[in-house]
This record gives C-alpha cells, sequence and structure tokens, in this order.
C-alpha cells in the first residue's frame, strides 16, 4: 500500500477549515454549529490541505449567502472523515460572497 492510499484509508482526527472574512455572523453561526459539522462527514469522504469545498450555507429569512468556499488548512491524522473527527473553523481573507437581501431578490447575483 502507498503512504498516499494508507493515508486516505487513516481516519482524520481533527480537520482545520476555513472560510472568508465577509461570511455573515448568521453564515458563521450555521457553518459552526453541530448540524454542518456533522454534514460534512457525510458530504466529503476526504479531507486534504489546499481542498476547496463550496458548500450552500442556506439564505436565512432575509438572505445571507449562497455558496460558500470552505478551504482545508491543516489535517491530523489521516484524510478519511468519520464521524469522530473534529472539525475547528478559521477565518481567512474576504472573497466578495454576495449575500443579504439581494440573494433572494431577481436583482441577485448570476453565478
Amino acid at each position: 500500500m502507498t503512504d498516499e492510499a494508507a493515508a486516505s484509508d487513516t481516519p482524520a482526527s481533527h480537520v482545520v477549515v476555513s472560510y472568508p472574512a465577509d461570511l455573515s455572523e448568521w453564515g458563521r453561526d450555521t457553518v459552526e454549529g453541530s448540524p454542518f459539522r456533522a454534514y460534512l462527514t457525510k458530504a466529503h469522504d476526504t479531507a486534504s490541505v489546499g481542498d476547496v469545498w463550496e458548500e450552500f450555507v442556506g439564505v436565512g429569512c432575509c438572505g445571507d449567502t449562497l455558496d460558500v468556499p470552505l478551504r482545508v488548512e491543516s489535517v491530523a491524522g489521516g484524510q478519511r472523515l468519520t464521524d469522530e473527527t473534529t472539525f475547528e473553523f478559521s477565518v481567512r481573507e474576504a472573497c466578495d460572497i454576495q449575500g443579504g437581501w439581494k440573494v433572494q431578490s431577481a436583482d441577485g447575483p448570476t453565478v
């Protein structure tokens, strides 16, 4: 078994994921919540440094954001995500996320 194959089969114990600084407080609360953490282990089999996951966070009751680019900053242990994998979140540079009321209006972003 190659080192890469062994790493992808070994469980990750801890993963640091960053989100853009311009993600709203509501978006941050959603991303850092327990349901979203559990979702990440179901949506992604593995995590490697540099992976970017475009995740729909939701628009909330008054609009918030579309897809949020989450970036894997570090991985402890192997690469395979499990129910035991813990997540930590950090903030990185803004990336001009277009959210707010425009998300739900005809004038909204067309990405």
